[in-house]
């Protein structure tokens, strides 16, 4: 690590600085990082910084920082105003932000430093004024900046750390895009204040994906598995229509010991949505968790017949690990390498999974060197768990490796032959 750190490896270098520093060399770890920051380069200086910050030293991270801000790289102001809150300049750091709050990032620091610097409704006042009354977007590009459902989420969690929940409720209802990041802060909002009935009657509205599921949520971290269940409906709910709901559901299902029903919840979508082969997947693994790999394999087989009896490899290789539990890993890759497709890169890769899962670690990493530069990663996370690592650092810095060491049993014994 030291070796690459000093040729201009930033991971390496970065690594290498923090076990210095657990080390107590902090001289030493400041100066393997020294070059990286020397550049300019925010990450480097950032990464500086934190370490200072834990070695107790945040006068200097803050000094570091400052620079990068009065060098105008569009990251540090953030990071900056950050480290001066959380060492007593609560207000310095607001009054830095405040000429930025159009910026949605900075936005949000605003929101968090305004809680320790006891500025909140001085912010409520600045996000207000954000809202845009009546205006819908016609396109993503429609607002610039801080939009007005972003402006909206800041100022409800304002409201809702004061206590004023009723008022960020209605806040969040004004909101035109409701999930961000595949979260509903409305239903999570609600949920936190138990407000199941409220959650429920808006978890019924027709797009509110991640309301249903944080309903269920709820009702199962407190027993109520049938309410749970119900809430997807599983015969006129959201299950029925939407295939993410049908997999929570199954998902529900699975985790209660349920896999009966949770097979028969993919397997519906799974028909009526043969050419989504993520939900083909799902069912797949779900046959596999529940011991009923052939039944899974008889699926597949009855989805060949209508597809006409092509099988591409996109759609083949979730038969591996159901024909390993049926009839052993080495039929699975004598079926997989007789496959059309069988002897390309991103076969390989499948096929050394298949191999490394059963504990053959060592096939694995020879299927994968016969396409080594397309699966560089693959393998070389292989080549690590063998002990080989001089070997995975060449592959990935693309130089010469090292002589492989000398066989310690006969090629092949243990299994076919690559």
């Amino acid at each position: 690590m030291e070796h690459q750190a000093a040729r201009g490896e930033w991971f390496c270098a970065h690594a290498w600085a923090r076990a210095l520093g657990d080390q107590g060399r902090q001289a030493d770890a400041l100066q393997v990082l020294a070059p990286y920051a020397a550049t300019g380069w925010w990450t480097a200086a950032a990464a500086t910084a934190e370490l200072l910050e834990g070695w107790g030293r945040p006068d200097e991270a803050i000094e570091i920082t400052r620079t990068r801000v009065e060098a105008g790289h569009p990251s540090a102001l953030e990071g900056y105003a950050r480290l001066l809150a959380r060492h007593g300049r609560a207000d310095e750091a607001f009054d830095l932000l405040v000429p930025h709050v159009d910026d949605w990032l900075l936005a949000t620091a605003v929101v968090d430093i305004a809680s320790v610097a006891g500025r909140d409704e001085e912010t409520a006042a600045l996000l207000a004024g954000r809202v845009r009354a009546g205006h819908r977007c016609d396109g993503p590009w429609c607002c610039r900046g801080l939009d007005s459902d972003t402006a909206l989420g800041l100022l409800a969690e304002i409201r809702e750390r004061q206590g004023r929940t009723d008022e960020a409720i209605a806040l969040l209802r004004r909101r035109q895009i409701t999930s961000v990041n595949n979260r509903d802060q409305l239903a999570d909002l609600l949920a936190r204040h138990d407000r199941v009935g409220e959650l429920r009657a808006y978890a019924a509205l027709d797009g509110h994906e991640e309301a249903v599921r944080r309903l269920a949520e709820l009702l199962e971290e407190g027993g109520e598995l049938e309410g749970a269940i119900a809430v997807y409906g599983q015969a006129d709910g959201p299950a029925a229509h939407d295939p993410n709901s049908a997999y929570e559901l199954a998902r529900l299902l699975a985790r209660h010991g349920r896999g009966t029903e949770a097979i028969a919840v993919m397997r519906g979508q799974a028909d009526a949505h043969p050419g989504d082969d993520w939900i083909l997947h799902a069912l797949s693994e779900l046959y596999l968790d529940q011991g009923r790999p052939a039944d899974g394999l008889a699926h597949l087989d009855a989805l060949d017949a209508r597809r006409g009896g092509e099988r591409d490899w996109d759609v083949y290789w979730m038969r591996l690990p159901l024909i390993a539990a049926c009839d052993g890993v080495d039929e699975a890759v004598r079926q997989a390498l007789a496959h059309p497709e069988g002897d390309t890169w991103y076969a390989a890769e499948h096929i050394a999974r298949l191999l490394a899962d059963s504990g053959r670690t060592e096939e694995a990493v020879a299927v994968l060197q016969r396409h080594a530069r397309r699966n560089s990663h693959v393998l070389a996370g292989h080549l690590i768990d063998l002990g080989r690592v001089d070997e995975a650092v060449a592959l990935l810095l693309h130089t010469n490796p090292p002589p492989p060491p000398a066989p310690t049993a006969r090629p092949g014994a243990d299994g076919p032959s690559f």
